[in-house]
């Protein structure tokens, strides 16, 4: 293997600039000794002669010019490769990896907030996938995402992680246009008892249909499966093919179209919390761009808290 320094790359670039040893030592502030000897040595570890010594100063040799591109080049990479590291550390520049549960659309204030951000840091990209909240765990624990948007609860949170609850949002009622709860304006969960539910917890996944499962427990009754149901997105257009109902977040609500009917909840503890979750050694890049987004979630959900109280009034 070579062993060539970048010392001695530094070095006989000066050189060759100066035109030659004495110069050159004097610009590095070394002794023309110690000079001379790592350009020896760097010559015995290429096994070719680079520079022709003179008393009129040096002149390099065919090897000598082939290897002065080569070394410009390696040392500009490095420069290069310094400036971004440093930049990446400061949360400048670098590529963090996005996740979000199904039950967080990225939609809303979200694109908009991320907009924002990467346009004031034009050296920052985000890829965005979605994943239910274990897999997001098991994906930032591997270093595979940086950061995730996850409904609560979270089960068997990771201790390496950090999980900060973003915001609290209402949950829903949709049904289907014509169903009998359609025209009404609040029901209560109870009432919900008979209905065919088109998303059912998974038993080893916390997330939205885990804490839907939780209030209707609370309520007297586990959700009865309609014949189609789905953990995903998905359960909106069951909602709307008429297979069933579903209790979810007002972001997802807004999604729904004109064939599904919006019913508030009665309870005050019909709602739901998002969290956003990260390693705790995470560097300032993915810390950046998960507080731009919880700005965002916090932001849009104090503005639906207050539409909430002003229609009530």
């Amino acid at each position: 293997m070579v062993m060539v320094s970048l010392r001695q790359l530094r070095y006989f670039l000066e050189v060759v600039d100066a035109g030659g040893f004495s110069a050159a030592a004097e610009r590095l502030f070394v002794a023309q000794s110690a000079l001379s000897r790592q350009i020896s040595e760097l010559e015995r570890e290429l096994q070719a002669v680079l520079l022709e010594r003179s008393s009129k100063g040096v002149t390099l040799t065919p090897a000598g010019r082939t290897f002065v591109g080569e070394a410009r080049r390696v040392l500009t990479e490095l420069e290069g490769s310094v400036a971004l590291t440093r930049s990446v550390a400061r949360g400048e520049q670098g590529t963090v990896r996005l996740a979000h549960s199904s039950s967080v659309p990225f939609a809303g204030a979200l694109p908009s907030a991320l907009y924002e951000h990467l346009r004031a840091h034009p050296g920052v990209n985000v890829d965005i996938s979605t994943l239910s909240s274990e897999q997001q765990q098991d994906e930032i624990e591997a270093g595979r995402i940086d950061v995730g948007l996850v409904r609560l609860p979270v089960l068997r949170p990771a201790p390496t992680l950090v999980c900060e609850t973003m915001a609290r949002e209402r949950l829903l009622l949709l049904v289907p246009k014509g169903h009998a709860l359609a025209s009404r304006a609040s029901v209560s969960v109870a009432a919900l008892a008979a209905e065919p539910f088109v998303s059912l917890p998974h038993r080893e996944r916390g997330g939205l249909s885990y804490r839907v499962a939780q209030l209707c427990q609370q309520h007297g009754f586990f959700p009865t499966a309609a014949v189609a149901t789905s953990r995903k997105a998905t359960l909106v257009h069951l909602v709307a093919a008429g297979f069933g109902v579903a209790i979810v977040p007002e972001s997802l609500a807004a999604l729904a179209g004109s064939d599904v009917c919006r019913v508030a909840l009665e309870e005050a503890d019909a709602d739901s919390e998002v969290a956003l979750l990260r390693r705790r050694d995470a560097g300032d890049l993915v810390i950046a761009v998960g507080e731009a987004l919880r700005r965002a979630v916090a932001g849009a959900n104090s503005v639906n808290s207050d539409d909430s109280v002003a229609a009530a009034s």
